[in-house]
């Protein structure tokens, strides 16, 4: 992933030196293993520590092998004394190494977007609480429908961001595993007594069972989920783009001092902060279908997943750290404009509380049809001609007024019943009694 997109912390993370070290030490906890085995000297291990390796020198032999394995044990036998290299790999195969290590890394990348995604919902937590009772216009198919609550908005991400996190809880258990079981995984040059002793080590399971290597369907799960966070942020940024348009002007993401929206036009201040969420979000979605062609392999192991997990491992985690650590930024700055959102609800003279004039209508004796037919007469004309708003129309309209005298029909528009469940549906979720 390009730095523009990256934190630093996840950089590192899976940088070249940073994966060869994790290489470096599966073999030393393999070799100390043996040690307690018997089958290797004593001492070896804790010399080994002395190791190094050196990207540029596995590169220089990788160039020569054309095996990164190799290459990497060629490296680190450079660093310390041909007696004791010897002992490293020793019983091994490659992706005993390379797929414990991963496991390793990916887990520790996990972990930070797990802390990304509780500190997120932590903030739209605090918008759904300061915002319980701000009333909002609601819409479906992109049009007025009725009057709801900009906190059931955030509630209903933090919820979501909820799921998420259950789901990144279960994939990263079923991906905290490793192997080294050897070439066909059947422990045919190695005991198990190994394997148990580094994944002890690594705070790694062993698989019950591997091939040459673990099983990829971990590995997709785990990519699927983090598309999903993806797209869950991607669902914020786009109702935040929306709310913020010239038109509507309900919210609008962070402008910062000395900000400037466009080249060309001074007065822009554009939500360039979620249009980045939206299209970095499909970049996830992406990796989804390569993840799930890893699964399937030749026979004990290929390495036609091998490639491809160079890209899109490092890139899924740290896109989703940026993704998250971002909407963190944009949900704690967000500006909210409650003075606009309750001029949006009655910009079109009231239609908005149709239904409430239809069922009142109902109750007091029309047929469901012919309320309906009355009170759409009055909607369509309104929205023909907004000069006679659609209220107006209906407290000049006989009828209505023989059914729903004095204060009947004004009180239909009225914006609170439209809260009035609000605190049953927060007491039903429970987020106010959660720890902030």
């Amino acid at each position: 992933m390009i730095e523009r997109y990256s934190r630093a912390v996840m950089r590192d993370l899976w940088s070249e030196q940073h994966r060869y070290d994790r290489w470096l030490e599966v073999e030393i906890l393999a070799v100390q293993a043996w040690e307690r085995l018997g089958k290797i000297p004593e001492g070896v291990s804790s010399r080994l520590r002395n190791a190094t390796v050196s990207p540029e020198r596995v590169e220089y032999w990788e160039a020569q092998y054309h095996h990164d394995v190799l290459a990497f044990l060629s490296a680190v036998g450079e660093s310390v004394d041909p007696e004791d290299a010897k002992y490293i790999h020793y019983g091994l195969t490659s992706t005993d190494v390379v797929d414990t290590a991963l496991s390793s890394l990916l887990n520790e990348a996990l972990v930070i977007i797990h802390q990304d995604l509780v500190a997120l919902r932590k903030a739209v937590r605090h918008i759904a609480l300061t915002h319980k009772m701000t009333p909002i216009m609601g819409r479906t198919h992109g049009m007025h429908a009725e009057p709801t609550s900009f906190g059931l908005k955030a509630l209903l991400w933090w919820l979501e961001l909820g799921r998420n996190m259950e789901r990144l809880e279960a994939a990263s258990r079923r991906m905290r595993v490793m192997k080294i079981s050897g070439a066909v995984g059947n422990y045919a040059n190695i005991p198990t007594a190994v394997e148990q002793h580094v994944g002890d080590a690594l705070g790694l399971e062993p698989a019950p069972l591997s091939t040459q290597v673990l099983q990829r369907d971990r590995h997709a799960e785990v990519v699927m989920v983090l598309a999903l966070i993806g797209t869950t942020l991607d669902k914020m940024a786009t109702e935040i783009r929306h709310l913020q348009r010239s038109e509507v002007g309900e919210v609008e993401e962070p402008f910062a001092v000395g900000q400037r929206g466009s080249s060309a036009m001074p007065h822009k201040r554009n939500p360039v902060k979620a249009e980045q969420i939206s299209g970095l979000a499909r970049i996830l979605r992406g990796y989804v279908v390569p993840a799930l062609e890893d699964v399937p392999l030749w026979h004990e192991r290929d390495i036609s997943h091998s490639s491809a997990e160079r890209v899109m491992l490092p890139d899924v985690t740290i896109l989703t750290d940026y993704l998250l650590t971002q909407m963190h930024r944009i949900i704690d700055g967000l500006v909210v404009n409650p003075e606009r959102m309750l001029h949006n609800i009655h910009l079109s003279g009231g239609l908005v509380f149709s239904q409430k004039v239809l069922l009142a209508l109902v109750e007091q004796g029309m047929t469901r049809e012919a309320a309906y037919k009355l009170v759409q007469g009055h909607a369509m004309a309104a929205l023909k001609d907004p000069s006679q708003t659609f209220r107006f129309r209906l407290e000049q309209d006989s009828e209505v007024a023989q059914r729903l005298p004095g204060g009947a029909l004004s009180q239909l528009f009225d914006i609170g019943p439209y809260l009035a469940a609000v605190d049953e549906i927060y007491d039903r979720i429970g987020i106010e009694s959660e720890e902030a």
